[in-house]
């Protein structure tokens, strides 16, 4: 059960870049941070509109002086106050990501961004370092990472419960844009225009979700690529609304991943299945309380958070309430939030120790992820040969 009495001595001073009115992520970013009190909001740049983001921001709580125009004010400002930022949230589209990121370490803050990192694998992997040479968490918003049953997976993975991995099945398939409908949404009208989304569409959306999953779950790494993508709405090309990904693994172990937002009638279908030469085990976001577990020749059974008899009691991602009461998207948000205060807490104590214990989506899941990206649009742009990942 989750320990309410762990607290910080004093909250992280904490800041955004982003989600402000009418943003998709803005309030899920403030109620996570905010949850557990290891985080206290004291400035932002909220909006592109100056006055629309101090507004904004006022209504929050944050003094109107600290709502400001733009974030190298922002962190200009804020390095000169005696109570200034520690931590930023970055929740802006895509190509901004890198620059942000890399002015806020260079700032001395920490960094929790929105994927992608970059654009490339090459900006990624500068920006960890610079995080690194600074001593500052770089943490990547992989929101759904935090479901404890993902980490009953892992765990069961790790017990040998599954036996040697064989196939891991990936999709993020659903159907809400089966239809042109950016020429009437600006959230998804960025997300298909390359200059600002980045080279790909679903895979870079949704895609990478599912592949940082089976990464954490399994350990597996990969070795080989081919995908195939498709624009069935014209418009959006070069940008995929639509991809399938064939994975070799080294020691053996083979995947797919099929990213989608034309599949028609779907909600999600955010799933992954991992099959093991004993058992196989499979979570649906959708029902994220559950994971189901097979082992071959017996009844399927269906494993519930928060009851006794699974595996993990991590402190850093556990159930909230007892068994049987839902839990869901935010609590999930909140579990990583969790565990990114406790990995700045350290930080600012220099306790490696604390540190080194501490998994949370960081820099490194955020550069397999760019890496796939990379991989996929080389393997489809070039007749969906198989290229080293």
């Amino acid at each position: 059960m989750f320990n309410e009495e762990r607290q910080l001595n004093n909250p992280i001073r904490w800041g955004m870049v982003g989600g402000g009115r009418g943003s998709e992520i803005g309030h899920a970013h403030r109620a996570a941070a905010r949850r557990d009190g290891f985080f206290q909001l004291v400035a932002g740049t909220f909006d592109l509109d100056p006055e629309r983001g101090r507004e904004f921001g006022s209504n929050l709580g944050v003094a109107p002086e600290r709502c400001y125009s733009d974030y190298a004010a922002m962190f200009a400002a804020e390095a000169a106050l005696e109570d200034g930022l520690q931590a930023v949230s970055i929740a802006t589209p895509n190509g901004t990501h890198y620059a942000i990121s890399k002015a806020a370490l260079e700032a001395g803050l920490h960094v929790v961004c929105e994927k992608p990192l970059a654009f490339t694998v090459t900006e990624c992997e500068e920006l960890n370092q610079l995080a690194i040479s600074k001593n500052r968490v770089f943490g990547v918003m992989y929101g759904y990472s935090g479901y404890p049953m993902l980490h009953q997976a892992r765990e069961m993975v790790k017990r040998g419960d599954l036996g040697t991995i064989r196939v891991v099945n990936m999709q993020f398939a659903h159907g809400f844009h089966n239809t042109a409908v950016e020429e009437n949404s600006p959230g998804a009208k960025w997300r298909m225009n390359p200059e600002i989304s980045g080279p790909t569409y679903v895979l870079g959306d949704i895609g990478t979700h599912c592949w940082q999953m089976a990464e954490m779950i399994t350990g597996l790494e990969p070795d080989e690529l081919c995908c195939m993508r498709q624009s069935f709405i014209p418009s959006r090309a070069p940008l995929e609304d639509n991809a399938h990904v064939m994975l070799k693994f080294k020691g053996g172990a083979v995947g797919t991943l099929w990213a989608s937002a034309v599949n028609a009638g779907s909600m999600h279908q955010q799933k992954i299945r991992i099959v093991g030469e004993k058992a196989s085990i499979e979570w649906w976001d959708e029902h994220p309380n559950q994971l189901k577990y097979e082992i071959q020749g017996q009844p399927a059974q269906l494993l519930d958070r928060g009851m006794n008899y699974l595996y993990s009691d991590d402190p850093g991602v556990c159930a909230r309430i007892g068994g049987g009461h839902a839990e869901g998207f935010f609590e999930s948000w909140a579990n990583l939030y969790h565990r990114f205060g406790l990995a700045m807490d350290a930080a600012e104590r220099n306790d490696r120790e604390t540190l080194a214990g501490l998994w949370y989506p960081g820099a490194d899941d955020g550069i397999s992820g760019v890496r796939l990206l990379e991989c996929c649009v080389e393997s489809a742009d070039n007749g969906s040969r198989w290229v080293c990942f």
